[in-house]
């Protein structure tokens, strides 16, 4: 579009008191913008002043320096035609950066300090405003609503029913030759409604012939998933007969000749050991999203040698006992166990968590149940966790006749004359303890089919499974604390027993979410706008292949699996799988990647637009590459509490660590600047990444840039990376303060004034 210019600077909430107005003005103008003020740019007057020079003067480019751009947002949103980029003077200087503390001799220099920030800030906003482009949404030519669920247990029948609720329309596709899953073992139900006292008659039976009666949901049993290919909304599915081999291992084509050698004995069969591929729709099916609800099985106990598992009679696990309980086979005295033991005294069996011991106080109830004269429950634990009002049940059940619970470690189940034994020490009682019980149940955890499945054999470059399993013990890999049910393959959602282990009404509720999710990403790819954590960002990343050396970085790097390639390795964009992250624009050496409204030219722009002296070793210029997601938050609410920020230091943000490419930081070191800090989420084991590998993606760029740094004569530790945490803004100016010590150690860049 044809730009025209408004730049608006506010003196409002302490701006004006701490910086020269007309200084801030004249920075502008030497980019070639003019700046007005005002008092409140988000009062009325303000924006009436904004909107009538939108409206009069044909504005579509509005440049606001004042607050941080994550406040007044609505204010600051003057429609769909007109750019808006701030420009953070309130909590990265006036607030961050402020006047001098009482009584420091050195005021003046602090103000001259202050007031080089608040300018570099200024043409930092406007040079982003000139090199941005008003974003035009990816819209697909046609798009499919209806939502694919895999599974049909408990999690994926919620999941289709609340999906129709909504007005969409659902697929289930179920393995196995009837609908329900473990749900159709289960005896009872944890209660839903208070006292929260009484087990509850499962509903899986009425679920069932809601989804089958609703001319909304089409049943698939007996099928799985061979295939999935596209992006969010123009997902192709291709399904198979459950129990063939897989697409990934269809038997092989062989010539007459070969067949012939193969039937002599001369040739190996290379179909051995192979049952057919039965392909039940061979040109696919559309999809517009996934939901995930593939659901558990009961883990292995039997290494646990001392409890007995498969070498002692009536030794079985939980789920086990359930089947035998809903046969109506409970016997007078159970012994429930939790843990391990022996010398795993602490810990709980794999894979499990509050659900085993829901679970337990459940089927302690059977006993007492279906043996009220002499019942006896033995519940050993070493850690009983009953979330919520399933408190209630759990302190109900503490008051019930012949149902006894105590820590102990279960040391050996052995054989006894009159049935199994079960030795504990440790307990409460002081005491060590030997139960003769008529059968021990072990808890068995929940371990999510993903673990080892391939569930949904994506036809993806990455590979058809999703990655990192090992990171979340083969759990669906969500961001567990910013997006429940996320996985790293837009528009596939993950609920139940595949995301985490759950009681019944968990996964309920779980499935609605999912269910949700799958409609909010539908929704959004029809508009052309990105889901989590930028939802509503419009932007795709667009390529300029005509320089592409197919070197596959960017296909390699994206944490989403984007990008496909061809057979030359050029990158095969999937706008609507792509999160806006960024990761490909900084994977890529040839810098041919970039955003509408974010790219290689504009932060090398805006690095360059810090006036960096050259003349004055106490004036150190240092960039510091900030996220969006973690670090400028941490930084704006530092500011807020008015925790005072070292000058010497200039905010660059970025969408992701991921996405910083290291010519910003060579560009940098080559103009003179004395050091690059990046800063961005946790990453590891506890990653907090939104992205989830950008910040570990960037950690390993610098690594690498420290040693070019080397042959330019420049000091490796000038450049660095430093997690955080968006909680941690009061660490933030003691992080920032000890590498501006170190670089500051170091002295100024060798390159400054050439």
């Amino acid at each position: 579009m044809d730009k025209v210019y408004g730049a608006y600077l506010c003196t409002g909430c302490g701006i004006g008191d701490v910086l020269d107005v007309d200084g801030l003005k004249a920075a502008a103008s030497e980019t070639g913008v003019e700046m007005q003020e005002h008092g409140c740019l988000c009062g009325e007057e303000g924006l009436a002043m904004i909107k009538s020079d939108i409206s009069e003067k044909g504005v579509n480019s509005v440049i606001i320096c004042a607050c941080s751009p994550r406040v007044m947002q609505k204010e600051f949103d003057f429609g769909e035609n007109v750019m808006t980029i701030r420009g953070n003077l309130r909590e990265h200087v006036a607030w961050a950066a402020g006047p001098a503390v009482e009584g420091d001799e050195e005021s003046e220099e602090v103000d001259e300090f202050l007031q080089e920030m608040g300018c570099d800030y200024v043409r930092m906003a406007v040079t982003r405003a000139q090199k941005s482009e008003l974003p035009e949404p990816f819209l697909l030519e046609e798009i499919n609503k209806n939502i694919l669920v895999i599974g049909g247990g408990i999690a994926g029948l919620t999941a289709a029913i609340e999906v129709t609720k909504a007005g969409y329309k659902a697929t289930i596709v179920e393995k196995e030759d009837t609908l329900g899953g473990k749900a159709l073992g289960w005896r009872k139900m944890f209660p839903t409604r208070y006292p929260y006292a009484e087990l509850e008659d499962p509903t899986i039976e009425q679920m069932i012939a809601e989804a089958t009666g609703n001319a909304d949901i089409t049943v698939k049993t007996g099928t799985e998933v061979a295939r999935i290919a596209g992006a969010p909304g123009q997902f192709n599915v291709t399904l198979k007969a459950a129990g063939t081999s897989s697409e990934w291992d269809a038997p092989a084509r062989v010539t007459v000749d070969e067949q012939d050698l193969i039937d002599k004995g001369e040739m190996e069969d290379p179909n051995k050991g192979l049952r057919p591929y039965t392909e039940l729709n061979p040109d696919g099916e559309m999809f517009g999203a996934v939901v995930l609800a593939t659901g558990w099985k009961p883990a292995d106990v039997s290494e646990f040698e001392h409890l007995g598992y498969g070498t002692v009679k009536n030794v079985v696990t939980n789920a086990e006992f359930e089947k035998l309980a809903k046969e109506g086979k409970v016997p007078a005295r159970v012994a429930f166990v939790q843990s391990p033991g022996g010398t795993e005294n602490d810990k709980d069996f794999p894979y499990c968590n509050s659900v085993t011991s829901m679970v337990a106080l459940k089927q302690a109830r059977y006993v007492r149940e279906d043996n009220p004269d002499n019942g006896q429950a033995y519940i050993l634990y070493q850690h009983m966790r009953t979330p919520g009002n399933a408190e209630l049940f759990y302190k109900g059940m503490q008051q019930e006749d012949g149902v006894f619970l105590t820590k102990a470690a279960v040391t050996k189940v052995e054989e006894g004359e009159n049935g199994p034994v079960v030795h504990a020490t440790n307990t409460l009682l002081g005491e060590d303890l030997a139960l003769e019980v008529d059968m021990v149940v072990l808890a068995a955890g929940m371990v999510p089919t993903t673990l080892d499945e391939p569930v949904i054999n994506l036809a993806y470059r990455q590979g058809p499974a999703f990655l990192d399993l090992d990171l979340f013990d083969g759990y669906a890999d969500s961001n567990f604390i910013c997006f429940p049910y996320e996985t790293r393959r837009t528009g596939i959602y993950t609920c139940g027993g595949v995301r985490k282990a759950e009681t019944m009404e968990e996964t309920m509720d779980d499935a609605t979410g999912a269910a949700l999710k799958a409609i909010q990403c539908i929704e959004s790819a029809n508009r052309g706008v990105a889901v989590h954590p930028r939802s509503g960002d419009k932007t795709y990343p667009e390529f300029f292949f005509q320089r592409c050396t197919q070197c596959k970085r960017c296909t390699e790097e994206c944490p989403f699996g984007a990008l496909d390639d061809d057979e030359k390795g050029t990158p095969l964009p999937n706008p609507t799988r792509c999160r806006r992250c960024g990761t490909c624009m900084g994977a890529c050496p040839e810098r041919i990647i970039g955003f509408a409204d974010y790219n290689i030219d504009m932060i090398g722009s805006m690095v360059k637009a810090i006036e960096v002296p050259d003349d004055d070793e106490d004036k150190l210029r240092i960039a510091v590459f900030v996220c969006e997601n973690d670090a400028y938050p941490a930084i704006d609410m530092s500011g807020m509490h008015r925790n005072r920020m070292n000058r010497l230091v200039r905010f660059v943000p970025v969408r992701c660590l991921g996405s910083v490419n290291m010519v910003w930081i060579k560009d940098a070191m080559s103009s003179g600047m004395d050091g690059a800090l990046l800063l961005g989420c946790k990453w590891g084991d506890d990653y907090q990444c939104h992205f989830v590998k950008g910040s570990e993606i960037a950690n390993k760029r610098m690594e690498n840039i420290g040693e070019t740094l080397g042959t330019l004569g420049l000091e490796p530790e000038r450049c660095a990376v430093r997690q955080i945490a968006i909680s941690d803004y009061d660490k933030i100016p003691a992080i920032i303060e000890e590498f501006v010590e170190e670089i500051i150690e170091l002295g100024p860049n060798p390159f400054k004034g050439f």
